[in-house]
């Protein structure tokens, strides 16, 4: 016989509010739209001219306040402080429609897509409000997230597409590219070197690069220690790699080693990037601040060791991608704001 569901530990009907906890918080921007059909009341509505005044400039207002209120319409939606809120109400001619949008953006642990979708439906319903004493057969539609930004999934854009006005406007940014950079994932095990343990987190360091594009030349399991590690790094630099992604041996235990490694082939340290990912890495576990993450320039190769557990190299890739590439362009001395312009920032 199953075991009796304990409702009460998830809330009345068994619904539960996410637990977003351990959740990383980062840059989140979600941006929605939604269309009224006015009808014979169109000229006005544009003009501003209807009997309780101009509804489109009413409507951003409404919208502002909707995005703002998103927790209190819907009980499991997380209450957050918004750092942008921008409704446009947008005349189509052409279809004789008002189209609105709604961009929210803040940094947080969850997305903002509800408040962007409250934004836009407490916007129509204004204009309907307003408009409905011209013309009552009005017809709202159209409600959709156009896409979203942030969090472990990064860039979202919805199936339907955008116009190109919609493009220019919002400009959804995906995490910068590693097209045709030569990299290399190396792992740190005695026991895995050995062939007693399956090494898991080597090939989710690859999976990561490979969606960003980089071109993986080398995949390999190295025994703990200084030595092996050094000597490979030296002849990875050489052979002209320009990323290595080490994961494994920067624990506090005897054979963890890697930062060790480091330092022996470093021609430059590249101290924040350690720091960075202690850090950030401190949201998912107080854990993180054990880690000796490190990284380091061998030449022109940039060099970073990550933890050997593969959800922490999971966590810690989601970290390092929005950056990879800046550093490559830094090394390479492209400028910096042509590098930001490349990526829409």
């Amino acid at each position: 016989m199953a075991p009796r569901k304990d409702h009460a530990a998830e809330g009345p009907a068994g619904f539960h509010m996410a637990d977003i906890r351990r959740k990383r918080p980062t840059p989140r921007r979600a941006v929605a739209v939604g269309e009224i059909d006015p009808g014979t009341a169109y000229e006005a509505l544009v003009a501003g001219t209807l009997p309780k005044g101009d509804a489109m400039a009413m409507a951003e207002i409404a919208g502002l306040q909707g995005a703002k209120t998103a927790s209190q319409l819907m009980p499991l939606c997380h209450p957050l402080p918004l750092e942008l809120v921008d409704v446009r109400c947008v005349a189509d001619p052409e279809r004789r429609i008002v189209r609105v949008y709604c961009e929210v953006a803040t940094e947080a642990r969850t997305g903002v897509e509800m408040e962007a979708l409250a934004g836009v439906n407490a916007a129509l319903l204004t204009l309907y409000d307003l408009t409905k004493p011209v013309e009552p057969a009005l017809t709202l539609g159209g409600v959709r997230l156009l896409f979203k930004e942030g969090g472990k999934k990064g860039l979202w854009l919805h199936p339907a597409g955008m116009s190109d006005d919609e493009h220019t406007q919002y400009r959804p940014r995906a995490l910068p590219r590693l097209d045709g950079v030569a990299s290399a994932v190396l792992t740190l095990s005695d026991r895995a070197h050995e062939g007693r343990y399956e090494d898991r987190s080597g090939p989710a360091i690859v999976a990561a690069l490979s969606e960003l594009g980089a071109e993986i030349r080398a995949v390999e399991v190295l025994p703990d220690g200084v030595e092996p590690l050094a000597t490979r790094l030296r002849a990875l630099a050489t052979g002209g790699v320009e990323l290595v992604l080490c994961t494994g041996g920067t624990g506090l235990g005897a054979r963890d080693l890697t930062p060790e490694a480091l330092a022996a082939a470093a021609t430059r340290v590249v101290p924040g990037l350690g720091e960075l990912i202690r850090s950030e890495s401190r949201h998912h576990t107080s854990l993180a601040w054990l880690s000796r993450a490190e990284a380091v320039l061998v030449d022109t190769a940039l060099v970073i060791a990550l933890p050997g557990s593969p959800k922490a190299v999971s966590q810690c890739m989601a970290i390092l991608s929005p950056i990879l590439a800046h550093a490559r362009a830094m090394l390479h001395g492209l400028d910096h704001a042509e590098v930001s312009h490349r990526h829409g920032r």
